[in-house]
């Protein structure tokens, strides 16, 4: 045995187990190991799933300049501007960092999306070459992400094919910011029918707008029923889905639940970009996601941006995403709050199409161990990830915050965890 983790607390489990690990896969544990780590009765995951990232974007907060209105619009704007500036090496630079902030916080599994916007696809030739850099040290799948549409960008078809061509993952697109209606549904169709001819999935950034009049994700429901992609299509946002009417969006979940589609909230950018034209009360600016859990849809958390024109903050932890979910979702049941775990690991691996994804015997050996006992503490504190395991291997450790106070006359350690 190559590895035997000691005292590890499973997801849902309230008793402390051990985990072997052999050739890179889970197995059987037995007494003795090369290399014994004690978690001490932490909580263990599977590795985190990042499934909606705009990597190109990272690190460029303010540049050329900030974004004053906190909206979705003046964020594009200024990444038009940006992107002008690209260079390969530029965009290498700055993903590596990211990415190491990702492996830190348990993140092994990232879906990128990337905006071919641009004539010269200076980001997806990036990122193209990063994926083949880093080999195993992380899975990236990049989606062609068509930030100022594909019909209302000049040659904005022919980047898709071209990008799809280069070797890009995932296909594509957002119709709500197409110049109207008609080319919305037109962009979601050809997106759609690019995947299914080249074996693709979709994931689309939908109705991502406190407008209820866009309802392109019925347009994705229905071609992904017509075109047999169920299991292979993910809408991203879908914020719209806040203001529709109660009658319309219980049609709505009911037809996506038949389609087989899987949905992604972001909540640190909606919580951050929605709402901005409201006056009070202000939306809160996420799709319904205890409504769609219910109806059995598949529902995922991304975190979106890091530190780009659409939000300043983030370090990449898919925890400080479920954090503001608890809150902005009203997840704050016992049982909500496990599934909130699901939602940054087995939810996500679903959508990406993982293999061989879990914590079960014969599984890949990636998971990470938290600094602390339970799903809700875990959440509560956005705990650190105190250790990281790809196919085996330990790749990342955290030591946790060590925390003094001086209590009548005496330092004493605290915790945060309740006795």
């Amino acid at each position: 045995m190559d590895l035997l983790l000691r005292g590890a607390r499973l997801p849902g489990e309230s008793t402390n187990r051990e985990i072997g690990i052999l050739d890179g896969r889970i197995a059987a544990p037995e007494p003795e190991a090369r290399q014994v780590v004690d978690l001490g009765g932490s909580l263990v995951t599977p590795a985190l799933v990042e499934p909606h990232i705009h990597l190109d974007a990272v690190l460029t907060v303010g540049e050329p300049r900030h974004n004053q209105t906190g909206s979705l619009f003046e964020g594009i704007a200024i990444w038009a501007e940006r992107v002008k500036t690209l260079s390969v090496d530029d965009v290498k630079r700055r993903v590596r960092t990211v990415l190491r902030w990702q492996l830190a916080n348990g993140v092994q599994f990232v879906r990128s999306h990337v905006d071919v916007c641009d004539p010269e696809l200076r980001a997806v030739r990036a990122l193209l070459e990063l994926r083949e850099e880093i080999g195993d040290q992380m899975t990236l799948q990049l989606v062609a992400f068509p930030q100022q549409g594909i019909l209302s960008f000049e040659g904005g078809e022919e980047l898709m094919r071209k990008a799809v061509e280069m070797g890009v993952d995932v296909v594509g697109a957002i119709p709500h910011f197409e110049l109207t209606r008609e080319y919305g549904e037109r962009s979601v169709k050809f997106a759609m029918a690019l995947a299914a001819d080249k074996g693709l999935r979709v994931d689309i950034h939908c109705d991502e707008t406190d407008d209820d009049h866009s309802r392109f994700v019925e347009v994705m429901a229905a071609e992904t029923i017509r075109l047999g992609m169920g299991g292979r299509v993910t809408a991203s946002h879908t914020t719209a889905m806040h203001s529709y009417n109660n009658a319309y969006a219980y049609r709505l979940i009911n037809n996506l639940k038949r389609a087989g589609m899987h949905m992604v909230t972001n909540p640190l950018d909606n919580a951050t970009l929605q709402g901005r034209f409201d006056s009070y009360p202000i939306r809160r600016g996420h799709t319904r996601v205890k409504e769609l859990l219910s109806a059995g849809v598949n529902v995922c958390v991304g975190h979106d941006s890091v530190m780009d024109p659409w939000y300043p903050l983030g370090y990449g932890d898919p925890m400080q995403a479920a954090f503001v979910l608890a809150h902005y979702g009203q997840m704050s049941g016992h049982d909500e709050l496990r599934t909130l775990i699901d939602m940054i690991t087995r939810n996500p691996a679903e959508a990406l199409g993982l293999e061989g994804y879990g914590l079960e015997v014969g599984c890949r050996a990636d998971l990470c161990a938290f600094a602390a006992p339970t799903e809700m503490d875990a959440i509560r504190l956005v705990a650190p990830r105190k250790l990281v395991v790809r196919a085996g291997k330990v790749v990342a450790r955290t030591e946790p915050a060590h925390t003094t106070v001086v209590w009548d006359g005496r330092e004493e350690q605290v915790d945060f965890l309740k006795p």
